[in-house]
């Protein structure tokens, strides 16, 4: 009877093991997502709403088969890394990763967990995958690659007069980096000079602005996270001295630009969503799905009629009639 008895308990631990080995993370019936959002802000806020409602979509909802463990890195790089390898020691199924710096962690704390990145402009350049048509490795995901040649043609729509444009950006995010160059040569495309000016913490927001005063006819700022989070302090010192700006993205334009033609970061983390749960059901593989890219239709043109009022400007009906008008 003690044989019996002590066989059964070798038999129970050895149950007890395998049922929690290293890869086990799902015991419980649970699919368990992590998600690293590299600030709070209107469009990855955005991008984030719209992955959960593909999830959902897609059959995995919260609290019947899915975990989310979101965690919100408040801009912080550092921050963003010990996220990232807390979400690998709890040996999540996926991880999602909101902005350059957000995926960037991720792809470095792990290469066999499943990352899905959103609002990364060009993830190829910026060293998340082999290639942005064929990543693989384990990240894939979904760019938010503006059409920057079209927000200057909106620029020198509303602003012909302009001569001299400052390209406001953060230098140490890749994304802004990229979207800067391709600004610069379109403001000289349509004959105007621009100004680049870089700032790399929130603090210098105020004072690199006051500084254009007087310097420059409007301002261009792409979808840049840092300076999304600083919208309002941008927005107050360039509209009090008259100085309009023409944005990346609608969560800037509402909060203080003029106007933007943007994408919908819904729809952006939408189709990245449609891609974890592909990921998660089997059906792909991260190494073979390609960055994914909104349409032209996606995008739309916004204006921000209150800001319009403040600057004194006059938008010409041609731009008008196509626009999107918000704050009226």
């Amino acid at each position: 009877m003690k044989k019996l008895f002590n066989l059964c308990i070798c038999v129970f631990v050895l149950f007890s093991l395998f049922g929690c080995g290293e890869g086990s993370n799902t015991d419980d019936g649970m699919t368990k997502i992590g998600v690293i959002q590299l600030a709070e802000h209107p469009a990855l806020d955005q991008s984030y709403e719209g992955f959960m409602k593909a999830l959902e979509d897609g059959g995995f909802v919260v609290d019947t088969n899915l975990k989310v463990d979101y965690k919100n890195a408040q801009g912080e790089v550092s921050n963003c890394e010990t996220i990232a390898t807390k979400f690998v020691n709890d040996k999540v199924d996926l991880m999602l990763a909101i902005a350059t710096n957000a995926a960037q962690a991720c792809a470095n704390a792990t290469d066999t967990i499943p990352v899905v990145l959103t609002a990364v402009t060009d993830p190829e350049h910026s060293g998340l995958v082999e290639s942005n048509a064929l990543p693989g490795g384990n990240v894939t995901g979904t760019s938010d690659l503006t059409p920057v040649e079209a927000q200057i043609e909106l620029l020198k729509d509303i602003l012909p007069n302009a001569k001299t444009v400052a390209v406001l950006f953060n230098g140490a995010e890749d994304n802004s980096i990229i979207q800067a160059e391709m600004a610069k040569t379109a403001i000289s495309k349509h004959g105007m000079t621009a100004k680049e000016v870089s700032i790399s913490e929130l603090n210098q927001i105020q004072s690199v602005v006051e500084s254009l005063v007087g310097k420059v006819d409007a301002i261009y700022i792409p979808t840049d996270n840092l300076l999304a989070e600083g919208m309002a302090t941008v927005a107050m010192i360039a509209n009090e001295n008259k100085i309009p700006t023409i944005v990346g993205e609608e969560g800037m334009c509402s909060n203080g630009g003029v106007a933007t033609y943007g994408l919908s970061y819904f729809n952006l983390g939408y189709k990245a969503g449609e891609m974890a749960v592909a990921i998660l059901n089997g059906e792909s593989d991260p190494a073979n799905m390609p960055i994914g890219y909104l349409p032209a239709e996606d995008c739309t043109l916004t204006i921000n009629m209150e800001t319009v009022r403040e600057l004194g400007i006059t938008i010409p009906d041609s731009v008008m009639s196509n626009a999107t008008l918000i704050n009226e």
